[in-house]
């Protein structure tokens, strides 16, 4: 089979020719996510380092071919168990794995979501409904609104009647739905009159770095701000006497700890995208230019997420 190998860390996958696997469970990859975690994993940076030459991977979506478990014919995603990690991943046109890292789809949702629908989806349910419990009557600031994440966080939230701000690069204005006011990264004055109003009693921050300490204060008195990610930097600074006063209480979003309440959420996530009462934007690369997929990943210059197909 043909399968996508990171030969050095650092370097630029390259389509090989592998043997095919084995494992309790066999699946036809139809399309296989390409995540933050493989580009940091390919890095050299991790503190998991596979043995080299090395299949990336760490979701990914297929048929099954045969299982212990799971019907021949299934469409599965698969995620977990070390996937793309600690041994071969999804980057291949067959993976064979547990079969407890296989789960099924409906029939009707797509490859290229199945295979990347489960972090951005059960991150942001998770953000809101599990970490800020949202409630009604709630005015949200999405920070990095146009994202993966950021853009199923504004859609969870217009879906629970909450008054939805986000906050976006210029360029990205024209992708958020209808009903969700935008606002731009670079617009000042906008950004000193929410100071001012503090309009939000939730803010779910996309982007961090030191911008997350003043988009808080866009949050009410006893609101709370929650932390997703980390795009635009790792570092944050609170002058305490000010946050004290502010009384924003900073939540953190951990999403490993949090894997159970993922995957209890993620069949209802999965039936929403199926239904089209969700939206994810996906772009699709062939397997041979993972490279071009993993550089687009790494500048920022993705619509949505990125799959490989065979």
């Amino acid at each position: 089979m043909k399968a996508a190998r990171i030969h050095s860390w650092g370097g630029r996958p390259s389509l090989d020719e592998v043997p095919d696997p084995t494992g309790e469970t066999l699946v036809r990859i139809e399309a296989a996510a390409v995540a933050h975690l493989d580009l940091t994993v390919a890095s050299g940076n991790f503190h998991i380092k596979p043995d080299l030459p090395h299949i990336g991977g760490v979701e990914g979506c297929g048929i099954v071919v045969s299982s212990d478990v799971h019907e021949p014919g299934t469409r599965v995603m698969l995620r977990g168990g070390g996937l793309g990690l600690m041994r071969a991943g999804t980057w291949a046109e067959l993976v064979g794995t547990r079969s407890r890292n296989v789960v099924p789809l409906p029939a009707n949702l797509s490859p290229e979501l199945g295979a990347t629908y489960f972090v951005p989806t059960t991150t942001a349910y998770t953000a809101l409904h599990v970490v800020a419990q949202l409630g009604g009557d709630e005015t949200v600031i999405v920070a990095g609104a146009a994202g993966a994440v950021g853009s199923m966080v504004v859609q969870l939230a217009l879906r629970a009647g909450a008054t939805v701000i986000g906050l976006v690069a210029g360029e990205q204005v024209d992708r958020l739905p209808d009903g969700v006011e935008a606002v731009r990264l670079d617009d000042e004055a906008r950004a000193a009159e929410l100071t001012h109003e503090r309009p939000a009693t939730l803010l779910v921050d996309t982007l961090g770095g030191q911008g997350l300490a003043g988009r808080s204060r866009w949050v009410r008195p006893g609101g709370r701000a929650v932390a997703v990610g980390y795009v635009a930097g790792t570092d944050v600074r609170l002058d305490l006497p000010n946050w004290l006063l502010e009384d924003v209480a900073l939540l953190p979003v951990n999403m490993i700890r949090r894997d159970a309440t993922a995957r209890e959420h993620a069949p209802m996530l999965a039936r929403l995208l199926a239904t089209g009462e969700l939206a994810l934007e996906v772009e699709s690369f062939d397997m041979a230019d993972a490279a071009t997929a993993l550089d687009r990943l790494a500048t920022g210059g993705l619509r949505g997420r990125a799959v490989l197909t065979p």
